[in-house]
């Protein structure tokens, strides 16, 4: 005859539950994140993300799916998550964006009864210790929020109990205390919450100072970009087997101008260039009809040939950022050290000296308006 296992208790079957239901978290966080990898990749590939199927089409497919393939507990009680709908959708558009759930679901699987029983482990180790009495105090006194989630997922939770059990041996108040310590807790939930949305800006690189302004604005440009690295630069702004193509469409834009189209794809600034060119193919824009204005306004010739790539630079980044409906950018004759003074691809040193230049060129012209005509040499009556 087997011998009965000894009943655990309340306190257990509230952890085991609770820890049941951290698994369940754990799901809906990795399927969160494969999603959002699967509207990236569709992106990426310029088909535009498919949106996420009806619930009524997605709901017996994945709970099909998912009790076959997830442990009895956890799979009933994702199914009885109140996100269970949005979850189903997920694993539904996975599937048809390609993915295996026969291989995709055991490997969740894996994840969520790792989860769970790496909080079962500390549920064990209380009651093991005879301080299971504890929790439910816990519980009992500490409304269900972030503070008791964090104390009872916890590793440090047995010591948590242990030290509880000490206290209240010695004659204290150990309600009271945990009050006390809940308020606590509270406020540093909501100071760390406060300086994660903060989001301070890490220090800039060179690259990304220097590059700052028209050329990158509307760009998610990474704080330490480096373009010394071409491909470092590349895949810091997450353009790698695109690349080739952008360098096509401007060679293609530019038929007969195979000399300046090189010059632009070998510029230091090219990966900027080709990050605008991606930005605009995920939000539907015609890359290629804005690339053909290059050669409406070809006033990127006029000037020293070491400078054309910079010149050329300027002006797919303008002509990228344009609408389509306003036309060839002016060819009006402007005051060409000035130009260089404002031009994004000036180190910021020799920039101070273009500018100073063009306030003297102003100056200048000034000086002769107010002047007015040179008078005429010719003969007096």
């Amino acid at each position: 005859m087997a011998t009965p296992m000894p009943e655990r208790g309340e306190p257990y079957a509230d952890a085991a539950a609770e820890a049941v239901q951290t698994s369940v978290m754990a799901v809906r966080l990795v399927l969160a994140v494969a999603d959002a990898v699967r509207r990236h990749q569709q992106r990426r590939n310029g088909k535009g993300e498919e949106e996420l199927p009806p619930v009524e089409q997605s709901g017996s497919v994945a709970a099909d799916s998912v009790t076959k393939l997830l442990p009895a507990d956890i799979s009933a009680a994702l199914m009885q998550n109140a996100e269970w709908p949005q979850m189903a959708q997920q694993l539904v558009g996975l599937q048809r964006a390609g993915v295996d759930l026969g291989d995709f679901l055991p490997r969740l699987s894996e994840i969520a009864v790792s989860v769970r029983d790496a909080a079962m482990a500390n549920a064990e180790r209380v009651d093991r210790e005879g301080t299971g009495e504890w929790e439910r105090t816990l519980r009992e006194m500490l409304p269900a929020g972030p503070v008791r989630e964090a104390i009872v997922s916890s590793p440090t939770w047995p010591d948590i109990a242990a030290k509880m059990a000490e206290i209240d041996q010695r004659g204290v108040d150990v309600r009271k205390i945990l009050a006390s310590a809940h308020d606590e807790g509270v406020g540093v939930d909501q100071a760390i919450a406060r300086v994660l949305a903060a989001n301070p800006t890490p220090a800039l690189s060179r690259d990304a100072k220097r590059t700052s302004g028209p050329l990158t604005i509307g760009l998610d440009v990474p704080s330490d970009l480096d373009l010394s690295d071409r491909e470092r630069a590349l895949n810091q702004l997450a353009i790698v087997e695109d690349n080739a193509r952008y360098v096509r469409w401007v060679r293609e834009a530019m038929p007969g101008y195979e000399t300046a189209a090189d010059a632009l794809v070998i510029h230091e600034y090219w990966p900027l260039i080709a990050a605008r060119m991606a930005k605009m193919e995920t939000q539907g824009k015609p890359v290629r009809e804005h690339l053909a204005r290059l050669l409406q306004n070809t006033s990127w010739e006029d000037g020293p040939v070491s400078q054309l790539g910079a010149r050329l630079v300027e002006a797919a980044s303008e002509t990228l950022q344009r609408p389509l409906g306003e036309g060839s950018a002016s060819r009006a004759k402007v005051n060409t050290a000035a130009a260089r003074a404002q031009s994004v691809t000036l180190d910021p040193t020799k920039r101070q000296g273009a500018k100073a230049a063009a306030d003297a060129e102003t100056v200048g012209i000034a000086h002769r308006q107010q002047s007015g005509p040179a008078p005429s040499r010719g003969k007096s009556r």
